[in-house]
């Protein structure tokens, strides 16, 4: 089967010019893969076409859109996927009839950074162009957050308000999307006027166009995937930090060898974590179980209860179900879920696990079947990878912190940050699977200055940028901002950077410290100190990242990045947000927030 031609990211244009010469290239292949040109005065083949648009902070919701885009093609449409991000401006919105959008919600219930200059626009008198479109919408969002699929939400609701129609209700999914995602999509394509499945021809690689800059090859499907991890080779775990810190956090590399796995800087990699052992017994004591009951585990196989508890379900936050259940013999339970209760139940739940839940309703032991059931699926961890493929071949890095406290009386653990950090020992090995970034990468010419904001472990993807660029022999300048609590304890790759300052890599390295003086000091305050240098380098088209909290230090550094605008750069509020919404469109503002 032949492959559709595609513009890649980093050539030469811009998102709009990317999406018109894609749609051209796909026009001129399926005319080729007929092998005739068309006659004059005659149409091409009838299909029905299908507009996906996805908005997504860490590329899931990027990567189902695309599949989507694959069966769309099976089931008789000419399906195009976009990116949200260049969607208010790149569309033809005239000649669109139906849309169909993937969204996450990542934050505090907002859109994902692509898709923030599409939701503006949306609430502009200019979406009223989307009237005559018939939409559906999926959420992708973890149900244990407040704001759960909230982005998804809006923009239905936006869409049915500028006149649209829906043609489908909105799908909203957990972290275990895969099943709940498939049904949702079948329903949605019935709704759009899909051919049946026996009646699908096979040629839909002349029906699906991705016009977002990376080729899409369903008839080669990657070996190991997030359904299916690579089970990679613990090469190295090592300690960051000095022995007088709070805060554990290690260098882990990882063996990608004979895995086909293939990433780029600023990529993050998924694993799949198994739970602490420790847990799984304290859990069975309390169920009175042996751990040999046999339970119906994911994919309808059967198991025991101690693997099930192990290696597939989340043990650590209690789902909605579990808490309904045990409130039947739980007091306090019962008050908790009242919905004028939600704040005391949301501080109530924090630091408690599964276990928790049954010491609060002690007389309720639901049979190992029916427990597992309350339970929600194990999902896959994503970290930013902290290496380049070009400088560590066949490696792929990390860097973790370890999550370990103590509340209400008991120890608790980060279950995939410890499972890295004590129970993926050699041989012991640790399944992981690439999740692509393409809204995180560096430019795409090599004389392009950086400027890189990464406190704490969210260095790690500019570890990566770095050692990229330096294995490329790029001539842009590099900044780094990095911060931590105390240099002598948390400078992580401190002789890295150090020796990256002195062989000319690493231009500028700004470093805070916030408990090393009396009065505390961020990333953000030193971007403020530096702010006519700053605005010197943005002006001179330098690109901008962010990695790391999104509810608090990503925002921080934002507004900081405002400030400097309209300090330095003698911009008014309202022209600093215009600059900072013209960085984000053209890809130079990009961010890796969790």
């Amino acid at each position: 089967m032949s492959k559709v031609p595609f513009i890649p990211e980093n050539a030469p244009f811009d998102a709009a010019q990317r999406i018109w010469l894609n749609g051209f290239l796909a026009g001129l292949f399926a005319h080729h893969a007929a092998g005739k040109e068309p006659a004059a005065g005659a149409s091409a083949t009838a299909v029905t076409p299908l507009l996906i648009l996805f908005g997504s902070q860490t590329g899931t919701a990027e990567a189902l859109a695309r599949r989507f885009a694959s069966e769309a093609g099976r089931r008789g449409f000419q399906s195009r996927v976009v990116d949200a991000a260049s969607a208010a401006t790149a569309v033809e919105w005239s000649t669109e009839s139906q849309l169909l959008i993937v969204t996450s919600t990542y934050g505090d219930g907002e859109v994902p950074d692509n898709a923030r200059i599409f939701w503006s626009w949306l609430q502009t008198e200019s979406a009223k162009a989307l009237a005559h479109v018939r939409y559906a919408v999926l959420g992708l969002g973890d149900s244990n957050y407040e704001h759960f699929c909230a982005a998804g939400r809006i923009i239905d609701e936006r869409l049915e308000a500028v006149g649209a129609t829906r043609a489908c209700a909105r799908g909203e999914c957990d972290v275990d999307y895969e099943s709940a995602a498939k049904q949702w999509f079948e329903t949605a394509l019935r709704a759009f006027g899909a051919e049946s499945p026996d009646r699908s021809n096979s040629s839909e690689s002349t029906r699906s166009v991705a016009t977002s800059g990376t080729s899409h090859s369903p008839d080669r499907p990657e070996a190991y995937s997030r359904i299916k991890p690579f089970p990679a080779r613990l090469l190295s775990n090592q300690k960051l930090n000095g022995g007088s810190s709070d805060k554990e956090v290690r260098h882990v590399e990882l063996s990608l060898e004979s895995s086909g796995l293939i990433y780029q800087a600023g990529d993050s990699l998924g694993v799949r974590p198994t739970n602490c052992s420790d847990l799984v017994r304290d859990l069975l004591e309390a169920l009175k179980c042996d751990g040999e009951e046999g339970v119906t585990g994911p994919g309808s196989q059967e198991v025991s209860l101690r693997k099930a508890l192990s290696d597939s379900y989340d043990i650590t936050k209690p789902s909605k179900e579990l808490l309904q259940a045990a409130a039947s013999d739980s007091p306090i339970l019962r008050e908790l879920l009242e919905p004028v209760r939600k704040e005391d139940l949301k501080q109530w739940l924090w630091g408690r696990e599964v276990i928790d839940i049954l010491a609060a309703a002690p007389n309720f032991r639901p049979p190992p079947s029916d427990f597992i059931s309350l339970l929600k699926p194990l999902a896959p961890r994503l970290y930013s990878i902290s290496s380049s493929p070009k400088a560590h071949v066949n490696e792929v890095h990390l860097t973790v912190r370890i999550v370990r406290h103590e509340t209400h009386g008991r120890g608790r653990k980060g279950v995939c940050s410890t499972f890295l950090a004590d129970r993926a020992q050699d041989p012991v090995s640790v399944p992981v699977f690439v999740q692509s970034a393409h809204g995180f990468r560096l430019p795409a010419a090599n004389d392009v200055p950086i400027i890189m904001v990464g406190p704490g472990t969210g260095v790690a993807p500019f570890r990566g940028f770095l050692h990229e660029r330096q294995a490329m022999g790029a001539q842009g300048r590099n900044w780094l901002f990095f911060g931590e609590q105390r240099a002598a304890s948390n400078f992580y790759y401190r002789d890295e950077f150090e020796a990256m300052v002195g062989s000319g890599l690493l231009t500028r390295l700004s470093t805070a410290f916030s408990r090393d003086q009396a009065d505390k000091v961020y990333v953000q305050n030193r971007m403020l100190e530096e702010a006519s240098t700053l605005w010197e380098w943005l002006e001179e088209g330098a690109h901008f990242y962010v990695c790391g909290d999104a509810l608090r230090m990503a925002k921080d550094v934002e507004a900081a990045l405002h400030c400097v605008i309209k300090t330095a750069g003698g911009r008014s509020g309202e022209a600093a947000q215009a600059y900072v919404d013209k960085m984000r469109a053209d890809q130079r503002y990009q961010r890796d927030v969790y």
